[in-house]
């Protein structure tokens, strides 16, 4: 296979020719010269289909994919889908080649690095002390999680990483020798990639996305954010520029991994207590070993010997009681002081995980108490290697082990639990009534709730007995609370920090987890209420509430105010959490309640509440972003989106979530994961570290010029989204119909289910699966929809919306937002990519899976309208007369994927259309069956054949290749 056409950026097209050419030598070899020639044929088809827009090409096209057998179907889709996943590699290989250009070729700091960061800072008059200062306090934090928008398997993902390898080792200089072997090697990796099944055919368990996870720590994460904090560090002036001259210690840890693997049982029954415990258990075992193999490596390179150079008393009292008895080693003090190192570190992990984590003998020892008894032994070893003239050597290995143990300690990530409130006062108020405390606590008003909660946290007994059996979800709730107050005693406060209680509706839901957790030893029994006696520093785990529809966003700073009002929560607040309380903010169900345009506004306004209410009472403020991959759900550019935060919002506290293929897409690859960490710091740090009284009094003027406006546009472009999503009847059976969703139901891409309830309606279906079926058949309508009506009305100068004078004066307003208002212009950038992706004629073809012609026509209609409005609108406000044509990159890397992409959504509506045909013919046929015979007896289903697992099979292959060729649908 070969790319569509050749552009000026020859390394990157070089790549993609040569990873084309190797992938049809492979089809070839493997499959015969009658697929490759099929598989050519339907290629050069779609290229000029696309090329031309030619009707005929598109229906020429469409029949020569219906004539195909299933067997060459299938292939294929996993010529066109592994196509992608090469052109993929070969497109992050090359942003990371010209990155690199670019800092060779120009002092010009890049945008969004932190060179550029600081740079920017210390112009504005922001000295490196302060910069320094602010890190001492910040978080940053991603926090990675298993929502199921990831198709591809680990095993492919690893192939990925090889091969992505291979293509940066040729850019190397290579004798022919050695140009022949390295080409051989990449062919025997697509080879395997070819060889290697795409498809999981069990489902995914909790286990197997904790071991998902794990791996882009030991590919990126342990070693890549020690990177940038020595990067940060010799940029703030840290480092002398002798480089003999004292290490400075280790950065305190600002940027910091989560997760929500094994403690997220939101909506999932396969997360327990068990899953948190294995979760911790096999964090530890990768941090442990991390250890280990890196004290292993610098035991091999520090050979230094007393009979050359003298150590510290401290490290050679360290090399005495290491328990080393080698001769061979015995002038070799820092090798003596490392095995005892090593040693100590196998035996933490064999205390915290119960297995021996240790490739290697080593003599007993005593295992560590805390990740900063490790810390100072390491100190020791720097410290006499600076004292010794070695300085350079300690700068190396043993700086980055410093720093990665201070980051990562013994717990690797901090994990969150999360449940939905329902849970927890379904939980209290069976605990309540077995008590004898309060008979019906679901039939007390919210005032009456939250006094009795307010009581129970001053009781010294507990609600619970051991004497009493409870239901299978209250003590699944207590077990979980349980073991994490086990985790936190074992591992340390950082491995369990958060409680998010999704749907966050009254202060008495957040109050309820406090309760619970009094109840399971979290936080101390009989706390005062008056706030007098403070709970103890880092007691307890940060009550953290999720405000998701628009509605619990516009209510959310209301509850956060009367929340912080109560005196034992602002103890808490001000003493067992640093003075830092936490707000999660959901991106997802507020756009699949309110629509893209209102989503963002109601998130914007809910941010600018937060901080007055937080403001006013002298408490810190941190967002917690639970963003996804499509633009719907949070998606887009995570620097732009940090930067056009209202201010304080921001303030050295921030985390946000990262899901599904956008962890593989950011982090599988070293390169590529640090550049998305860097922008994540500095887009951080450029927010937090502006003057806020003027950054305040520049957003204030912004927001009263331009707010009204929004809010109009908002108001418009939730109507009709409303109108056609909720209000327009049998709009759930044309979605149902017109989307894989009931096909990448039956994935196995994770444990947790698609719907919170099986009633076909769109109010109980997951935000996640909502918008990835909408990116399948590539109209992406919580991307847009609404815009392009909010916008023409504006500009009509409708009812309340604030317009004054001619249309001309209007348009200019909208373009004067475009261009002033951060805001406004990151969300007309990302929803530009949404409809640069969005294909009309593809989703057409979708809409023949409606079998109402009536429906089919009403509703693709009005979708087809709004688009075309939206486009329309868009284009008005940029001046611009092609979709991404300020962001040329985009424009190109969409254009040559696109043909191959649309072969796999003509293939995929062809499977879906000869599945669900037959599915109704086998339900047909085992309803006669089980009407009975003479005997009057019924039959068996499942004598009746199932559809054919051939086309299920291909049904799923597309949508993994549909999906990495757009790279952000989850």
């Amino acid at each position: 296979m070969t790319t569509a056409s050749a552009a000026p950026d020859l390394p990157f097209r070089n790549d993609i020719r040569l990873l084309g050419r190797l992938l049809g030598d492979v089809i070839r070899a493997s499959e015969g010269e009658h697929v490759f020639d099929t598989i050519e044929t339907v290629r050069r088809n779609a290229v000029k289909f696309r090329r031309d827009g030619d009707e005929g090409d598109g229906k020429a096209l469409e029949k020569r994919l219906k004539q195909l057998s299933p067997d060459d179907t299938n292939s294929v889709v996993r010529a066109f889908s592994y196509f992608l996943h090469l052109a993929n590699i070969a497109e992050d290989r090359d942003q990371n080649r010209q990155r690199r250009a670019q800092w060779l070729e120009n002092d010009t700091p890049t945008r969004g690095t932190l060179r550029d960061a600081v740079a920017g800072l210390k112009s504005r008059g922001v000295t490196p002390a302060k910069i320094r200062q602010a890190l001492h306090t910040a978080v940053m934090s991603p926090v990675l999680t298993a929502h199921p928008t990831e198709v591809q398997r680990k095993s492919t993902l690893d192939v990925h990483r090889e091969i992505a390898r291979l293509l940066q080792d040729r850019d190397a200089p290579h004798t022919p020798d050695e140009a022949y072997e390295k080409s051989l090697e990449l062919l025997g990796r697509i080879d395997t990639l070819w060889q290697t099944r795409m498809l999981r055919y069990t489902k995914l368990t909790v286990a197997d996305e904790i071991e998902n996870a794990l791996s882009f720590y030991r590919s990126t994460f342990l070693t890549v954010i020690p990177q940038i904090y020595a990067h940060l560090s010799r940029l703030l002036g840290r480092e002398a520029t002798d480089p003999f001259a004292p290490l400075p210690p280790p950065m305190t840890p600002f940027l910091t991994m989560g997760s929500w693997i094994g403690g997220d049982r939101d909506g999932n029954p396969n997360v327990d207590a068990n899953t948190l415990q294995l979760a911790l258990l096999r964090q530890t075992a990768t941090a442990v070993e991390f250890y280990l193999d890196e004290t292993h490596a610098l035991g091999a390179e520090l050979s230094m010997t007393t009979l050359l150079t003298p150590a510290s008393e401290a490290l050679l009292e360290l090399a005495e009681s290491s328990g080393d008895t080698s001769s061979h080693r015995a002038d070799e003090p820092y090798r003596r002081a490392l095995v005892g190192i090593y040693a100590r570190i196998g035996a933490t992990g064999k205390k915290l995980t119960g297995r021996d984590l240790a490739r290697r003998a080593a003599p007993p020892a005593e295992p560590y108490g805390s990740p900063d008894e490790l810390a100072a032994d390491l100190t020791v070893i720097a410290d006499s290697l600076v004292e010794h003239h070695a300085a350079p050597i300690a700068r190396l290995r043993l700086a980055a082990l410093r720093q990665a143990v201070s980051v990562f300690g013994f717990h690797l990530a901090t994990i969150d639990l999360r449940q939905s409130s329902d849970v927890h006062e379904r939980t209290l108020a069976e605990l309540f009534a077995r008590a004898g405390v309060q008979g019906d606590y679901a039939a007390l008003t919210e005032d009456e709730r939250v006094a009795l909660l307010r009581d129970e946290l001053t009781q010294a007994r507990p609600l619970g007995s051991p004497w009493m059996a409870y239901s299978e979800e209250t003590q699944r709730e207590l077990n979980i609370f349980r073991a994490a107050a086990k985790a936190r005693a074992d591992y340390g406060p950082q491995a369990l920090q958060h409680a998010i209680v999704s749907h966050t509706e009254t202060v008495s839901d957040l109050l309820e987890v406090l309760v619970l957790q009094k109840e399971t030893g979290l936080i101390a029994p009989g706390a005062d209420p008056t706030g007098k006696r403070p709970p103890d520093v880092g007691e307890g785990l940060i009550v953290v509430p999720l405000f998701e529809t628009i509605p619990d966003l516009v209510n959310g700073p209301g509850i956060m105010s009367r929340y912080l009002d109560l005196p034992e929560v602002r103890a808490r607040v001000k003493h067992a959490q640093y003075g830092v309380q936490e707000v999660m903010l959901g991106y997802s169900d507020s756009n699949k309640d309110g629509g893209f345009l209102t989503s963002n506004w109601s998130l914007y306004e809910a941010e600018r509440a937060l901080v007055d209410v937080f403001s006013q009472r002298k408490v810190r403020l941190r967002l917690f972003h639970g963003r996804g991959g499509t633009v719907g759900r949070g998606g887009g550019s995570s620097f732009d989106a940090i930067l056009a935060q209202p201010p304080g919002t921001v303030a050295g506290q921030i985390r946000l979530t990262e899901q599904g293929e956008v962890i593989q897409s950011k982090y599988k690859d070293a390169d590529i994961g640090r550049w998305h960490l860097e922008l994540l710091t500095a887009a951080t740090l450029e927010a937090s570290l502006v003057d806020p009284a003027e950054a305040k009094q520049a957003e204030d003027k912004l927001f009263a010029e331009f707010g009204p406006t929004m809010q109009f546009l908002s108001d418009t472009a939730m109507r009709t989204y409303r109108a056609l999503v909720y209000e327009t009847p049998g709009f759930a059976d044309y979605f149902f119909a017109a989307t894989p969703l009931s096909e990448i139901s039956e994935l196995n891409i994770g444990s947790r289910p698609a719907a919170r309830k099986s009633t076909g309606r769109i109010e109980d279906l997951r935000a996640i699966p909502w918008g990835f079926s909408w990116g399948q058949c590539r109209l992406l309508l919580p991307g847009w929809y609404g815009v392009g009506s909010a916008i023409e009305a504006y500009l009509r100068g409708g009812p309340d919306s604030g317009a004054e004078g001619k249309r001309s004066d209007r348009l200019r307003h909208l373009r004067d937002m475009s261009q002033r208002w951060p805001f406004f212009k990151t969300l007309l950038s990302n929803m530009e990519m949404v409809l640069a992706k969005t294909d009309l004629a593809i989703a057409s073809r979708y809409a023949l899976l409606v079998e109402d012609r009536a429906l089919r026509n009403r509703i693709f209609g009005a979708m087809r309208d709004e688009l075309e409005r939206t486009i329309a609108a868009l284009k008005l406000i940029t001046g611009q007369r092609q979709l991404l044509a300020d962001n040329p990159s985009l424009a190109r890397s969409l254009r040559d994927r696109i043909a191959y992409i649309d072969p796999l959504n003509h293939l995929q509506i062809e499977l879906i259309r000869r599945y669900r045909s037959a599915q109704r013919d086998a339900a047909g046929k085992a309803s006669k069956k089980s009407a009975g015979g003479k005997s009057g007896k019924a039959g068996k289903a499942k004598d009746v054949a199932a559809p054919d697992e051939r086309t299920q099979r291909g049904i799923h292959l597309t949508i993994n290749g549909i999906a990495a060729g757009l790279r952000n649908t989850g």
